[in-house]
């Protein structure tokens, strides 16, 4: 708080300057004033909280001062010094609503006890007003939300949105189609947290000194609602030049998401989460603007990864191929982002697919090689961003995948026999000789004939047999192929060794096994089943 002292005569001023010690006060004494003339020419820079005057000086008096300051200052606090105990002036001060009169043969503790309690009124205006404005405040973001973001229209006051809401609900008729929201975010400022708050106060507070409309700061975005006459543009035409102008002066990059026009202010619901929506596109759309017209019409991409896209996608798992692992991320997605018909709903679904088929893989690995259960646990789950970054947030997940078995779950003693075992699991159908896997695991056969055999308690040849098989028996069941085509699936060249084999292993013939599965599935189900369905 700052307080001007104005006396023409020099001993005075620099008294009350030096013998009273303002700081100790909680007051910043601004350089004193010679006139009346001076203050008034310092005040609209320096701008004190309090000002104390001579009220007897050449040419203007104090109290003349004391009202042109008023008229420049509103809030500005006088009080009156004099060397008279003149009623006249006086009553004159208590009509110029004066602060305080003090004469000048005033002790400093008179002085400092007028001055604070002249402080203390100011302090409790600023503290009222703060309170009227924080209470204000609350009063008109509950009735943004209400009216706005929750469509609960009965709920709100309608007394109270002209006075709350101006700008939508005041005087003056809307034009049909002219009522809009608007969802805003903002970039440019830094990645930290408080860097994107103040960024986002920043664009929030121009918004509300270009536009005439109503906004709200709301988890990270701005929400907008405009609303114009019949002579004025499309609220959409009026904010495109101020969000130009925003991001020229505040050196930022804004991203506005137009919602669904509207015609009455109950409209204004819609609007809103429609421009919610058009958001959500932001993942997808490289553009400043994204209008909800432009994508609502769209049905939608492809949501599944396929079986050859989870063989490949295995493969580079694998093989613990990271380079590989972010090209076949590019493949997979690219083709999707720049589909016309993409949505947001189907791009993460196609993203949320490719996950799960790391995820079954990684059960696969640990299933053939004796670890059933341990990963469920330990795999991070899946978040996608809610800004741009679709291609990193998939590839980062399935390298954590990647890492969790290669790292932490094919470790250990056993690493060789393990990795082998999960490599045999994915090429059943290709090449799994000793020679073949022990290039994989980087040993030479024989060593790994003979660590494998001790590791997994069987031989070689006996785990890779056992691992078709059961193959074999998986795809009879959920597969209408043929036996001779199962037998292809799963590396065996000759259907009669292989239904030899088969037998050996489960004592029925290939078709004896489908049959009985088939028998098994279409069985009624029991009373519990079917109380439980």
């Amino acid at each position: 708080m700052k307080i001007l002292i104005v006396d023409d005569e020099v001993i005075i001023r620099t008294g009350l300057a030096k013998v009273i010690k303002w700081k100790e006060l909680g007051l910043e004494l601004l350089k004193p004033a010679a006139s009346a003339e001076e203050a008034l020419q310092r005040l609209p820079e320096e701008r004190p909280h309090i000002l104390m005057t001579d009220i007897r000086m050449k040419k203007m008096n104090g109290l003349q001062l004391a009202e042109k300051a008023k008229e420049m200052l509103p809030e500005l606090e006088t009080v009156i010094l004099s060397g008279y105990d003149d009623f006249a002036y006086m009553r004159q001060a208590i009509r110029q609503d004066v602060s305080d009169y003090l004469l000048k043969t005033s002790g400093p503790e008179e002085i400092i006890k007028t001055v604070l309690q002249v402080k203390q009124r100011i302090e409790d205006k600023w503290k009222s007003r703060n309170e009227d404005d924080y209470k204000n405040r609350e009063i008109r973001g509950r009735l943004f939300e209400q009216w706005i973001m929750e469509g609960e229209t009965a709920a709100a006051d309608p007394r109270l949105l002209p006075y709350y809401l101006p700008h939508l609900f005041g005087a003056g008729e809307a034009a049909e189609g002219g009522m809009q929201v608007f969802v805003l975010t903002a970039e440019g400022w830094g990645a930290s947290p408080s860097a994107s708050s103040l960024l986002l106060f920043a664009v929030h507070n121009m918004l509300n000194e270009l536009l005439q409309g109503e906004t709200l700061i709301f988890k990270q975005r701005i929400i907008l609602a405009l609303r114009r006459d019949r002579r004025d543009p499309s609220p959409m035409d009026s904010l495109l030049p101020v969000v130009q102008k925003i991001e020229r002066l505040l050196k930022c990059s804004v991203c506005v998401a137009a919602g669904r026009s509207g015609r009455r202010p109950e409209d204004l619901h819609a609007s809103y989460l429609t421009a919610q929506y058009a958001m959500g596109y932001k993942t997808l759309l490289d553009q400043p603007l994204i209008d909800y017209a432009q994508i609502s019409g769209r049905r939608g991409g492809r949501t599944v990864c396929t079986l050859e896209e989870e063989k490949e996608l295995s493969a580079i798992l694998l093989e613990e191929d990271s380079v590989g692992l972010n090209g076949w991320v590019q493949r997979y997605l690219q083709p999707e982002l720049e589909d016309p018909q993409a949505t947001v709903e189907s791009i993460e679904a196609l993203i949320r697919s490719a996950a799960l088929s790391a995820h079954r893989w990684l059960e696969r690995v640990l299933a053939a090689t004796g670890q059933n259960g341990t990963a469920a646990d330990q795999v991070q789950p899946l978040v996608l961003p809610a800004g741009h970054g679709l291609k990193d947030a998939l590839f980062q997940h399935l390298l954590s995948v990647m890492e969790l078995y290669h790292h932490h779950l094919a470790g250990g003693r056993a690493a060789h026999t393990r990795r082998a075992m999960a490599y045999i699991r994915e090429h059943l159908g290709g090449d799994v000789s000793l020679q073949q896997v022990a290039r994989h695991v980087h040993l030479h056969p024989s060593h790994l004939s003979e660590v494998f055999k001790k590791e997994a308690g069987m031989t070689f040849g006996d785990y890779v047999t056992r691992q078709k098989i059961e193959r074999a028996k998986e795809l009879l069941t959920v597969s209408p192929a043929k036996v001779a085509e199962v037998a292809g699936a799963v590396g065996f060249e000759d259907i009669k060794y292989f239904s030899q084999v088969f037998k050996k292993f489960t004592g029925r013939t290939p078709s004896e096994f489908r049959e009985d599965a088939a028998a098994r599935h279409a069985a009624p189900s029991s009373p519990i089943d079917s109380h439980i369905s």
